[in-house]
């Protein structure tokens, strides 16, 4: 990767498997600008008790993102299923976890965004794609949501929501992403991609 291309950190928690899927299908799309790459990274399981949950290196996909990964990206993407209107609690605990980079103002001015799988079409898309905004404002990113520029937002009868891109997993995590999703999870990936490509030459 050339020092010049913006580098954009895909950071998701996947239990079932549809959010991973979603976060490659966004890696396509960062990886489709010219001058961006996409850095794909995950969180752990966490313990309800005081011991290791899982291994230190993953049995497979991701790799676990660490703070060096925060410092060295031009924006950030967060994906999670959804938990009653929230995001996923291995998510959130890696987030409370950026507290030094809050403080040095790491994030701040960088592109940032979230996307989500449900079980459900009214499982609680939005609200949690908002409340994982949350933290993303409090570090000083620029959220970037889904304009309704992109076509399928506004015909999808699947997943796709202005706040960022959605998945309808069902109750059973057996629904395929519709190609509705698929357009609107690269569709993303190339929005937040190219605005960190701007603001980077900015910069540079």
């Amino acid at each position: 990767m050339n020092k010049q291309d913006a580098k954009i950190l895909i950071l998701y928690y996947s239990l079932h498997g549809s959010t991973r899927e979603m976060a490659m299908l966004i890696a396509r799309g960062v990886n489709s600008v010219s001058g961006c790459e996409a850095v794909i990274r995950t969180v752990p399981k966490v313990s309800t008790v005081c011991e290791s949950s899982e291994p230190d290196i993953p049995l497979d996909g991701a790799v676990y993102c660490n703070h060096e990964d925060l410092q060295s990206c031009d924006g950030l993407i967060i994906g999670s299923p959804t938990r009653f209107g929230n995001m996923a609690a291995p998510l959130k605990y890696f987030l409370d976890s950026t507290v030094n980079e809050w403080v040095k103002g790491t994030l701040s001015g960088k592109p940032a965004g979230a996307f989500t799988s449900t079980g459900s079409l009214h499982g609680g898309q939005e609200a949690t794609l908002l409340t994982m905004l949350i933290p993303l404002m409090h570090h000083g990113m620029l959220l970037c949501g889904l304009p309704y520029t992109e076509r399928q937002l506004a015909y999808t009868r699947s997943g796709g929501t202005p706040y960022g891109p959605s998945h309808v997993a069902g109750e059973n995590h057996n629904h395929a992403i519709s190609e509705e999703e698929n357009q609107l999870c690269i569709a993303f990936g190339k929005r937040i991609a190219t605005i960190a490509r701007q603001l980077k030459a900015t910069q540079d």
